[in-house]
C-alpha cells in the first residue's frame, strides 16, 4: 500500500497545490534495510525543503511505494505513479529493478533519480528522464582499466573476467580504458571456479609474464585464481572492483596488494532540524544520504529549469549544471550519468591482529 507523506508547510507554498514526488524502494524482502535508508532520507529532504519555502512556492509531497526490489513489482509501482500524477521519482534502488520499470517511467514522461544502481546499460538505452546518482559498471572498469595502464605501463598485463555478464562488463570497460591511453593487454580470458580452468589460466598467466591483471567478477573466483597464483609462485597484482567485497576473499592469504575500485561511502545523513533523530542500522546509512541527495537533485532540477514540467527539469539536468547536494558538488552529462563518478581506489593490507582489510587503505588512482 502507497504511504502518503503529507508535510505541513508555513508560508506561501502552501497555497498552491503540492508537487509530488514518489520514492520508489524496497520496504519489504531482504533489501528492506537499504530501503528504509532511503525513506528515511528522503522524507528529511522533504521535510526540510518545505520547511525551507517549498519549491517555485509549492510545497512537496512524498508519496511511498514498496518495490521490494522486485522487477515485477517495480513496474507494478511505476504504472501507479503515472496514474497518480507523480511526475518525479526517487528510485528505484536496485538494477533490476531500475531496468525493468525505466520504460514506464520514460513513456510516462516521469524524471527518475536512481540512488544507486550500477547497470551500465540502464543509462545507455536511449532514457531521457532517467538520472545515476552513482556510478555506473562501466564506469568503475574504465578506471580500472586506468589502473592497469598507469600503475604497469609497458608491463604485461592482462584481463579476466569470470565468464559473468556483471564481470565481463567490467572487463570489456577496462581493456578499452587500457587501449584509450596506450596500452595493450596480452590476454584477455574468461574463468569460472573450475580448477582446471584456472591451473590452465595461471600457466598462461606464467608463460607471458604476467605482472598485473584486471579481474572483472565475484570475489569467488577471483579468491581461487589468487589462491591458484600464489601456489604457483606468481607474484602478479590483481585490480578487481568491489565485487571482491566478500568475507571469501579476505581469507586469501595472497590476496594482500590487490587494489579495488569501491565507490566512495556517502555521508552520513545530516542531523534533521527540528525533529529527533532516527535510528537507522548500516544497512539504512548506505542509502539515506543518496535519497536525501536526489530529493536535492529533484529541487534544483525545477529551480533551474524555472518549471515543473519534467522534459524541461530533465533538459537542464542534462546540461551539467552543478548541483550542491550532500553528496558534494554533481553533475549530469547528457546520459544522465554523473560527470565525476564517486568512486575510490583501496587495497587490501595485512592489519596488526593478522587479518586482511581494505577499509582505510585508500590509495591514489
Amino acid at each position: 500500500m502507497a504511504t502518503l507523506l503529507a508535510l505541513a508547510l508555513a508560508g506561501p507554498a502552501g497555497a498552491a497545490e503540492p508537487l509530488k514526488i514518489g520514492l520508489a524502494a524496497p520496504l519489504s524482502g531482504p533489501d528492506a534495510g537499504f530501503g528504509q535508508g532511503a525513506r528515511l532520507g528522503a522524507e528529511q529532504a522533504v521535510a526540510e525543503i518545505n520547511r525551507a519555502g517549498g519549491v517555485l512556492g509549492r510545497r512537496l509531497l512524498l508519496v511511498v511505494q514498496d518495490d521490494a526490489a522486485d522487477p515485477k513489482q517495480a513496474v507494478a509501482v511505476a504504472r501507479r505513479f503515472a496514474s497518480s500524477g507523480v511526475r518525479f521519482v526517487v528510485g528505484p534502488l536496485t538494477s533490476g529493478a531500475s531496468a525493468a520499470a525505466s520504460a514506464v517511467y520514460e513513456e510516462a514522461g516521469i524524471v527518475s533519480v536512481i540512488p544507486g544502481a550500477t547497470w551500465a546499460p540502464l543509462t545507455r538505452r536511449g532514457a531521457g528522464l532517467l538520472f545515476r546518482l552513482g556510478g555506473s559498471d562501466a564506469q568503475q572498469g574504465t578506471l580500472g582499466g586506468t589502473l592497469l595502464a598507469e600503475r604497469f605501463r609497458g608491463k604485461p598485463v592482462a584481463i579476466v573476467h569470470d565468464k559473468t555478464s556483471f564481470g565481463r562488463g567490467l572487463a570489456d570497460e577496462a581493456a578499452r580504458a587500457l587501449k584509450a591511453r596506450g596500452g595493450q593487454e596480452r590476454l584477455f580470458e574468461g574463468v569460472s571456479r573450475d580448477d582446471r580452468e584456472t591451473a590452465a589460466l595461471v600457466a598462461k598467466l606464467r608463460a607471458l609474464g604476467i605482472e598485473a591483471l584486471y579481474f572483472g567478477g565475484l570475489s569467488a573466483p577471483a579468491a581461487g585464481l589468487i589462491r591458484a597464483m600464489r601456489e604457483a609462485g606468481l607474484t602478479t597484482t590483481m585490480i578487481g572492483s568491489d565485487g571482491l567485497l566478500d568475507k571469501e576473499f579476505a581469507q586469501v592469504p595472497g590476496a594482500e596488494g590487490t587494489l579495488m575500485t569501491v565507490p566512495s561511502a556517502p555521508p552520513r545523513l545530516p542531523e534533521p532540524k527540528g525533529a529527533a533523530k532516527a535510528p537507522r542500522s548500516p544497512e539504512a546509512e548506505m542509502f539515506a544520504g543518496p535519497a536525501y541527495a536526489a530529493v536535492e537533485v529533484v529541487r534544483q532540477g525545477i529551480e533551474g529549469a524555472r518549471s515543473v514540467e519534467p522534459a524541461r527539469v530533465a533538459a537542464f539536468l542534462h546540461g551539467g549544471a552543478p548541483l550542491r547536494t550532500v553528496l558534494g558538488e554533481v553533475a549530469f552529462d547528457g546520459s544522465g550519468d554523473l560527470v565525476k563518478p564517486p568512486f575510490a581506489v583501496t587495497a587490501w593490507r595485512r592489519l596488526p591482529d593478522g587479518r586482511l582489510d581494505f577499509a582505510g587503505n585508500e590509495v591514489s588512482p
